[in-house]
């Protein structure tokens, strides 16, 4: 029986042109471009515009990824987009997304790990493709936070963007191999980063709207305790599963939350920071897309050499977290 082996053949990204700069916060809340930068490492993000929606975003990184495969939409076989900021309840941003593509012979799917969603998108991917029931399938990655982000709470505005990753996943050609992927879950954690309202707990109501609940809430203090040790935790099981050490990681690409997460996880891993990617500078934290962007940005910086290993690590609400090594492969 043929061995099916798991690539990332593509990648896409987009981010809208809008910028969010710290000045500009500085006018809306109680903050400073010194406060914000010594606590996240942020210095902008990128707002979508008001009639760009995260299908859009979706779309314009998925097309990238499969032209840069040299694919026709007609041979996608499955799309999983993983958001917690869908266009509507339903139908799925993934129909919405197969439509504006013409992937006419793919499945859709929509799926929701918050920042983890890209992973947990990867993870499936791999499933699919090893089982060999699917060649090629598109993940993307596309969150609109700033419909759901409180401008008045000083405390969560300055933490996020918009933006949509991507990448394509097939059963051959040269390629980042999906080695293996960790993933976890603590639902006993869930009221940490939640949005209260729109759900059918809280469907929309006066009430709802008046107490803010549209917004999402988050205790800081112990997301940042349990990101750090989560994403360790993650990372150690691929790397032990892998048979790999820190040292043997060419390049770590982590969520993009918070520069003090990604330094300490960085510090427990002795992996020095200039083998640390980093976009949380440039975007802030845009959920399940940022780990697409920033892996992405660093493969068009620096093109991959066969035996690279990378390890991806995220962590979201729910809680969700998770970690996965590839490395690059050139042999079909």
């Amino acid at each position: 029986m043929t061995k099916h082996t798991a690539r990332i053949i593509s990648t896409g990204a987009y981010l809208p042109e809008k910028i969010l700069s710290n000045a500009d916060l500085e006018k809306m809340v109680e903050t400073s471009d010194e406060w914000i930068v010594s606590r996240t490492g942020m210095k902008e993000r990128r707002l979508a515009g008001e009639h760009e929606f995260t299908s859009d975003m979706g779309t314009m990184a998925g097309l990238m990824a499969i032209q840069k495969a040299g694919l026709a939409p007609e041979s996608i076989d499955l799309i999983l987009v993983a958001t917690l900021t869908p266009d509507y309840i339903f139908p799925s941003t993934a129909c919405l997304i197969q439509s504006r593509l013409k992937c006419i012979n793919a499945a859709a799917v929509d799926l929701q790990a918050a920042c983890s969603g890209y992973i947990y998108a990867l993870s499936m991917a791999k499933a699919f493709i090893e089982s060999g029931m699917y060649k090629n399938v598109l993940v993307i990655a596309s969150e609109k936070l700033s419909t759901i982000v409180n401008y008045k709470d000083r405390n969560t505005c300055i933490l996020f963007g918009d933006g949509a990753s991507s990448c394509v996943v097939s059963h051959k050609g040269p390629g980042l191999e999906v080695i293996d992927v960790c993933l976890g879950a603590d639902g006993d954690q869930s009221q940490l980063l939640i949005l209260p309202a729109g759900g059918s707990k809280h469907p929309a109501s006066m009430h709802t709207i008046e107490s803010q609940m549209h917004f999402l809430k988050m205790e800081g203090n112990d997301v940042f305790k349990h990101a750090v040790r989560r994403m360790e935790m993650a990372s150690n099981q691929c790397l032990e599963r892998c048979g790999l050490t820190g040292n043997q990681i060419k390049w770590y690409v982590p969520h993009q939350a918070n520069t003090r997460i990604i330094e300490a996880i960085a510090r427990r891993f002795e992996v020095p920071m200039d083998r640390v990617y980093m976009t949380i500078h440039k975007y802030g934290n845009t959920s399940a897309s940022s780990l697409g962007i920033a892996l992405h940005e660093l493969l068009e910086e620096h093109p991959p050499h066969v035996g690279d290993n990378f390890l991806l690590t995220a962590f979201g609400a729910g809680l969700t977290w998770g970690a996965s090594i590839l490395t690059y492969k050139e042999t079909v």
